[in-house]
């Protein structure tokens, strides 16, 4: 498609988008508004959203969802741990990212069931049923979720973003804004999975290095010493037990209440 074209298209969507506008605006001004996108307001206080506002609601969050998963739960530190030990191993594409993704998600979900059985609980449940509003069920979950992050967070990852937001100290974790929780929990997050993985990089790293010195002591320079390393790394894996222990320890960082 010709640059000429492209360009038509666009000013034909940019006038769309520039028409919708503003016959929504015009129509805002009427008393009986756009039915698709109306809001009432209740006798008690509280907001009603039509139909078509809660679909665009619900699709905007299907869409941020990765991005939730990813930087609100213990996905990140697990993915970054088990691909450190990976390369560790020297087994390249053996886990595959399918099952390392697999397993992390799945982690994953098992240490954060009480965190989200709680938000369902105290937040979803209650705005199904109609007892509360959706102002209020949001306000729930994000509390509890940030509860979660908090409890997981380093405080001088906490105190060196609320400095540079031009925040001072908070009186109670509910204080502290989503938007300073967020980036100290990822920050957190990355350190602690990187302190992990040195953990688990030395004892690989150490039988690399007595394989390839008695190599050279023997004079098979040609031969690879990752390739004889490797059946080694394999074993003292295995007889250790290293997924259990692996995955074990990692679920034991979190503090889940």
């Amino acid at each position: 498609m010709n640059k000429p074209v492209l360009q038509l298209l666009f000013s034909l969507l940019a006038g769309l988008v520039f028409v919708v506008v503003l016959g929504g605006g015009a129509m805002a001004q009427d008393a009986t508004g756009l039915p698709a996108l109306n809001m009432i307001t209740q006798p008690d206080g509280t907001t009603t959203y039509s139909l078509s506002l809660q679909i665009l609601a619900l699709m905007t969050a299907v869409s941020l969802l990765p991005s939730l998963v990813l930087g609100m739960t213990s996905f990140t530190r697990i993915i970054i741990v088990l691909s450190i030990l990976r390369q560790a191993m020297g087994t390249q594409q053996t886990p595959p990212n399918q099952v390392l993704i697999a397993i992390a998600l799945f982690l994953s979900l098992f240490i954060m069931t009480p965190t989200l059985t709680a938000v369902y609980d105290e937040a979803v449940n209650p705005y199904v049923d109609q007892k509360i509003a959706a102002e209020e069920a949001m306000s729930t979950g994000s509390t509890i979720m940030k509860s979660f992050m908090i409890r997981n967070t380093r405080e001088k990852d906490l105190v060196m973003f609320s400095e540079m937001a031009g925040q001072g100290d908070f009186e109670d974790n509910a204080d502290v804004p989503m938007t300073i929780v967020l980036p100290a929990f990822i920050t957190s997050e990355l350190k602690s999975a990187f302190q992990i993985g040195f953990l688990l990089f030395l004892p690989f790293l150490v039988i690399d290095m007595v394989i390839a010195s008695i190599l050279m002591s023997l004079g098979m320079m040609m031969l690879s010493p990752m390739l004889v390393a490797l059946p080694f790394k394999l074993l003292l894996f295995v007889l250790v037990d290293g997924w259990s222990m692996t995955v074990g320890s990692l679920v034991a960082t979190y503090a889940s209440g």
